[in-house]
Protein backbone atom coordinates (compact mmCIF):
# COMPACT_ATOMS: atom_id res chain seq x y z
CA UNK A 1 0.00 0.00 0.00
CA UNK A 2 1.65 3.35 -1.08
CA UNK A 3 2.33 6.11 1.60
CA UNK A 4 -0.41 8.66 1.71
CA UNK A 5 1.58 11.53 -0.31
CA UNK A 6 2.76 14.01 2.34
CA UNK A 7 1.29 17.46 2.24
CA UNK A 8 3.80 19.58 -0.04
CA UNK A 9 5.17 22.75 2.66
CA UNK A 10 2.94 25.50 2.17
CA UNK A 11 4.31 28.67 0.20
CA UNK A 12 4.81 31.24 2.62
CA UNK A 13 2.89 34.33 2.08
CA UNK A 14 4.80 37.52 0.49
CA UNK A 15 6.10 39.80 3.64
CA UNK A 16 4.16 43.57 2.75
CA UNK A 17 6.59 45.86 3.28
CA UNK A 18 7.35 47.37 6.95
CA UNK A 19 5.35 50.32 7.94
CA UNK A 20 6.33 53.26 9.51
CA UNK A 21 3.98 52.66 12.38
CA UNK A 22 4.41 49.17 13.59
CA UNK A 23 1.52 48.15 10.61
CA UNK A 24 2.25 45.04 9.42
CA UNK A 25 1.98 46.26 5.48
CA UNK A 26 -0.07 49.36 3.69
CA UNK A 27 -3.75 48.40 4.05
CA UNK A 28 -5.65 47.78 1.55
CA UNK A 29 -5.05 49.33 -1.90
CA UNK A 30 -1.59 51.45 -2.07
CA UNK A 31 0.18 53.71 -4.28
CA UNK A 32 3.72 55.08 -5.17
CA UNK A 33 4.52 58.47 -3.75
CA UNK A 34 7.83 58.56 -5.33
CA UNK A 35 10.84 56.99 -5.74
CA UNK A 36 13.91 58.10 -4.14
CA UNK A 37 17.84 56.82 -4.18
CA UNK A 38 18.75 56.25 -0.50
CA UNK A 39 16.91 55.60 2.40
CA UNK A 40 17.51 58.55 3.95
CA UNK A 41 16.02 60.75 1.12
CA UNK A 42 12.97 58.53 1.60
CA UNK A 43 12.60 58.92 5.27
CA UNK A 44 12.69 62.89 4.77
CA UNK A 45 10.31 62.80 2.72
CA UNK A 46 8.03 60.21 4.74
CA UNK A 47 8.47 62.91 7.53
CA UNK A 48 6.68 65.00 4.90
CA UNK A 49 3.44 62.61 4.97
CA UNK A 50 3.67 61.85 9.02
CA UNK A 51 2.84 65.53 9.22
CA UNK A 52 -0.43 65.25 6.85
CA UNK A 53 -1.28 62.82 9.58
CA UNK A 54 -0.77 59.64 7.25
CA UNK A 55 0.86 56.56 7.42
CA UNK A 56 3.90 55.56 5.16
CA UNK A 57 6.12 52.84 3.72
CA UNK A 58 9.42 52.54 2.30
CA UNK A 59 10.60 49.48 0.56
CA UNK A 60 13.35 48.51 -1.54
CA UNK A 61 12.86 47.92 -5.00
CA UNK A 62 15.33 47.73 -7.95
CA UNK A 63 16.35 51.33 -8.51
CA UNK A 64 15.78 53.11 -4.81
CA UNK A 65 13.57 52.77 -2.65
CA UNK A 66 9.50 53.53 -3.23
CA UNK A 67 7.83 55.49 -1.24
CA UNK A 68 3.91 53.99 -0.28
CA UNK A 69 0.86 55.44 0.91
CA UNK A 70 -2.77 54.27 0.43
CA UNK A 71 -4.17 54.73 -2.75
CA UNK A 72 -6.53 57.47 -1.98
CA UNK A 73 -4.28 59.69 -0.50
CA UNK A 74 -1.66 59.44 -3.24
CA UNK A 75 -2.34 62.84 -4.89
CA UNK A 76 -2.35 64.63 -2.19
CA UNK A 77 0.76 63.41 -0.43
CA UNK A 78 2.69 64.05 -4.06
CA UNK A 79 1.20 67.26 -3.93
CA UNK A 80 2.91 68.16 -0.70
CA UNK A 81 5.77 66.41 -1.07
CA UNK A 82 6.33 68.32 -4.43
CA UNK A 83 5.62 71.58 -2.39
CA UNK A 84 8.65 70.76 -0.25
CA UNK A 85 10.92 69.96 -2.95
CA UNK A 86 10.59 73.42 -4.11
CA UNK A 87 10.75 74.99 -0.89
CA UNK A 88 14.41 73.21 -0.09
CA UNK A 89 15.90 74.59 -2.79
CA UNK A 90 19.20 75.82 -1.96
CA UNK A 91 18.66 74.68 2.16
CA UNK A 92 21.01 74.05 3.98
CA UNK A 93 22.76 77.10 2.70
CA UNK A 94 26.81 77.01 2.67
CA UNK A 95 28.20 77.51 5.96
CA UNK A 96 29.94 80.65 6.00
CA UNK A 97 33.64 80.07 7.25
CA UNK A 98 35.63 82.74 7.34
CA UNK A 99 38.90 83.18 4.91
CA UNK A 100 42.01 84.47 6.42
CA UNK A 101 43.06 85.71 3.08
CA UNK A 102 40.52 87.50 2.53
CA UNK A 103 40.76 89.05 5.79
CA UNK A 104 44.25 89.95 5.00
CA UNK A 105 43.15 91.83 1.54
CA UNK A 106 40.83 93.49 3.48
CA UNK A 107 43.60 94.80 5.43
CA UNK A 108 45.94 96.21 2.97
CA UNK A 109 44.24 99.76 2.06
CA UNK A 110 43.64 100.29 6.08
CA UNK A 111 47.87 99.76 6.28
CA UNK A 112 48.29 102.29 3.47
CA UNK A 113 45.82 104.58 5.28
CA UNK A 114 48.21 104.21 8.42
CA UNK A 115 51.25 104.54 6.52
CA UNK A 116 49.60 107.89 5.24
CA UNK A 117 48.97 109.35 8.36
CA UNK A 118 52.52 108.31 9.71
CA UNK A 119 53.68 110.18 7.30
CA UNK A 120 51.56 113.54 8.21
CA UNK A 121 52.70 112.80 12.10
CA UNK A 122 56.62 113.23 11.15
CA UNK A 123 56.15 116.19 8.64
CA UNK A 124 54.41 117.62 11.85
CA UNK A 125 57.21 116.94 14.19
CA UNK A 126 59.81 118.12 11.22
CA UNK A 127 57.49 121.69 11.87
CA UNK A 128 55.77 122.28 14.64
CA UNK A 129 52.44 124.24 13.78
CA UNK A 130 53.25 124.63 10.16
CA UNK A 131 50.74 121.76 9.47
CA UNK A 132 48.21 122.28 12.37
CA UNK A 133 47.65 125.76 11.03
CA UNK A 134 47.41 124.64 7.79
CA UNK A 135 44.65 121.92 7.96
CA UNK A 136 42.96 121.52 11.45
CA UNK A 137 39.47 121.50 11.68
CA UNK A 138 38.53 125.39 11.82
CA UNK A 139 35.27 126.24 11.61
CA UNK A 140 35.74 129.81 10.75
CA UNK A 141 38.03 129.34 8.20
CA UNK A 142 35.43 126.71 6.50
CA UNK A 143 32.81 128.97 6.59
CA UNK A 144 33.84 132.57 6.27
CA UNK A 145 36.91 131.74 4.39
CA UNK A 146 35.89 128.84 2.02
CA UNK A 147 38.75 126.79 3.01
CA UNK A 148 36.20 123.39 3.35
CA UNK A 149 39.69 121.11 2.35
CA UNK A 150 40.14 121.89 6.28
CA UNK A 151 37.73 119.06 6.80
CA UNK A 152 39.57 116.44 5.01
CA UNK A 153 42.78 117.28 6.13
CA UNK A 154 42.41 117.47 9.69
CA UNK A 155 41.57 114.02 9.74
CA UNK A 156 45.60 113.04 9.04
CA UNK A 157 46.55 115.61 11.73
CA UNK A 158 46.91 114.55 15.20
CA UNK A 159 48.35 116.18 18.52
CA UNK A 160 50.83 113.89 19.87
CA UNK A 161 51.84 110.02 19.51
CA UNK A 162 49.35 108.87 22.44
CA UNK A 163 46.46 110.75 19.90
CA UNK A 164 47.58 108.97 17.02
CA UNK A 165 48.57 105.29 18.49
CA UNK A 166 45.12 105.13 19.80
CA UNK A 167 43.57 106.42 16.54
CA UNK A 168 45.66 104.02 14.46
CA UNK A 169 44.77 100.91 16.30
CA UNK A 170 41.30 101.24 16.14
CA UNK A 171 41.41 102.60 13.00
CA UNK A 172 42.75 99.17 11.79
CA UNK A 173 40.24 96.87 13.03
CA UNK A 174 37.18 99.18 12.07
CA UNK A 175 38.44 100.37 8.32
CA UNK A 176 39.40 96.78 7.98
CA UNK A 177 35.70 95.67 9.11
CA UNK A 178 34.16 98.18 6.75
CA UNK A 179 36.03 97.01 3.77
CA UNK A 180 34.80 93.35 4.46
CA UNK A 181 31.68 94.69 4.57
CA UNK A 182 31.31 96.96 2.08
CA UNK A 183 34.27 96.71 -0.33
CA UNK A 184 37.62 98.48 -0.58
CA UNK A 185 36.05 101.03 -3.60
CA UNK A 186 32.31 101.28 -1.47
CA UNK A 187 34.54 101.07 1.98
CA UNK A 188 36.47 104.15 1.38
CA UNK A 189 34.12 106.23 -0.76
CA UNK A 190 31.64 105.74 2.52
CA UNK A 191 34.01 106.36 5.15
CA UNK A 192 34.97 109.47 3.11
CA UNK A 193 31.54 110.99 3.53
CA UNK A 194 30.86 110.15 6.42
CA UNK A 195 33.62 111.51 8.15
CA UNK A 196 33.48 114.88 6.04
CA UNK A 197 29.72 115.09 6.26
CA UNK A 198 30.64 114.43 10.33
CA UNK A 199 33.38 117.17 10.39
CA UNK A 200 30.99 119.67 8.49
CA UNK A 201 28.21 119.25 10.95
CA UNK A 202 29.88 119.44 13.93
CA UNK A 203 31.68 122.46 12.70
CA UNK A 204 28.37 124.31 11.71
CA UNK A 205 26.27 123.52 15.43
CA UNK A 206 29.92 125.68 17.17
CA UNK A 207 29.81 128.16 14.05
CA UNK A 208 30.33 131.13 14.20
CA UNK A 209 31.74 130.82 17.45
CA UNK A 210 35.44 129.42 17.93
CA UNK A 211 35.58 125.75 16.96
CA UNK A 212 39.23 123.52 16.15
CA UNK A 213 40.37 119.93 15.75
CA UNK A 214 41.87 117.52 14.30
CA UNK A 215 42.53 113.37 14.14
CA UNK A 216 41.15 110.53 12.87
CA UNK A 217 39.11 109.60 15.61
CA UNK A 218 35.85 110.80 13.09
CA UNK A 219 36.68 108.68 11.04
CA UNK A 220 36.61 105.54 12.94
CA UNK A 221 33.35 106.67 14.75
CA UNK A 222 31.89 107.05 10.94
CA UNK A 223 33.76 103.66 10.45
CA UNK A 224 31.18 102.03 13.73
CA UNK A 225 28.51 104.15 12.61
CA UNK A 226 28.31 102.29 8.55
CA UNK A 227 28.70 99.23 10.53
CA UNK A 228 25.95 99.33 12.82
CA UNK A 229 23.51 101.15 10.22
CA UNK A 230 24.28 98.12 8.05
CA UNK A 231 23.11 95.34 10.82
CA UNK A 232 20.31 97.36 11.69
CA UNK A 233 18.91 97.55 8.56
CA UNK A 234 19.75 93.67 7.43
CA UNK A 235 17.76 92.98 11.04
CA UNK A 236 14.72 95.37 9.82
CA UNK A 237 14.56 93.65 6.32
CA UNK A 238 13.82 89.91 8.49
CA UNK A 239 10.05 88.55 8.68
CA UNK A 240 9.19 88.30 12.23
CA UNK A 241 6.54 90.05 13.27
CA UNK A 242 8.26 92.22 15.61
CA UNK A 243 11.74 92.72 13.21
CA UNK A 244 12.15 95.83 14.75
CA UNK A 245 13.15 95.18 18.23
CA UNK A 246 16.16 92.73 16.83
CA UNK A 247 17.17 95.42 14.91
CA UNK A 248 17.70 97.98 18.15
CA UNK A 249 20.85 95.28 19.58
CA UNK A 250 23.51 96.74 17.25
CA UNK A 251 21.68 100.23 17.52
CA UNK A 252 22.43 99.72 21.05
CA UNK A 253 25.84 97.82 20.78
CA UNK A 254 27.06 100.83 18.95
CA UNK A 255 26.25 103.39 21.00
CA UNK A 256 27.25 101.98 23.90
CA UNK A 257 31.13 101.72 22.11
CA UNK A 258 30.65 105.68 21.04
CA UNK A 259 29.85 106.10 24.78
CA UNK A 260 32.57 103.82 26.11
CA UNK A 261 35.29 105.18 23.61
CA UNK A 262 34.06 108.20 22.38
CA UNK A 263 33.30 110.22 25.33
CA UNK A 264 35.84 109.89 27.63
CA UNK A 265 39.02 111.39 28.53
CA UNK A 266 40.23 114.79 28.71
CA UNK A 267 40.37 116.82 25.63
CA UNK A 268 37.97 113.99 23.57
CA UNK A 269 35.60 115.84 21.46
CA UNK A 270 32.60 113.95 21.72
CA UNK A 271 30.63 116.42 18.94
CA UNK A 272 32.97 115.16 16.40
CA UNK A 273 32.62 111.45 17.11
CA UNK A 274 29.18 111.50 17.88
CA UNK A 275 28.45 113.35 14.36
CA UNK A 276 30.72 110.95 12.36
CA UNK A 277 28.98 107.70 13.76
CA UNK A 278 25.34 109.25 13.16
CA UNK A 279 26.53 110.47 9.34
CA UNK A 280 28.02 106.66 9.35
CA UNK A 281 24.82 105.18 10.54
CA UNK A 282 22.95 106.96 8.09
CA UNK A 283 24.87 106.07 5.11
CA UNK A 284 25.44 102.45 6.10
CA UNK A 285 21.78 101.85 6.85
CA UNK A 286 20.83 103.36 2.99
CA UNK A 287 23.35 101.18 0.69
CA UNK A 288 23.19 98.04 2.76
CA UNK A 289 22.90 95.15 0.61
Amino acid sequence: MDAPASNPDPVPPRDPPAGTRGEPGPPGDFAEAGTYATPSEGFERGLVVLSMGLAYWLVPAAQGYRLLVEARFAEPVREEIACFERERIGWPPRPVVPSGSKWGRAMLTPLLWALAVLAVFAAQNASPGRWEAAGAMDARAVFRDGEGWRAVTALFLHWDLEHLISNLVAGLFVFTSVISAFGVARGWLLLFLASVAGNLAVAAIHYPGAYRSLGASTSVFAGLGLLTGRATRGLLRGRHPRHWRPALVPLASGIALLGWFGAGGEDTDVPAHAAGFAAGWILGFLVAD
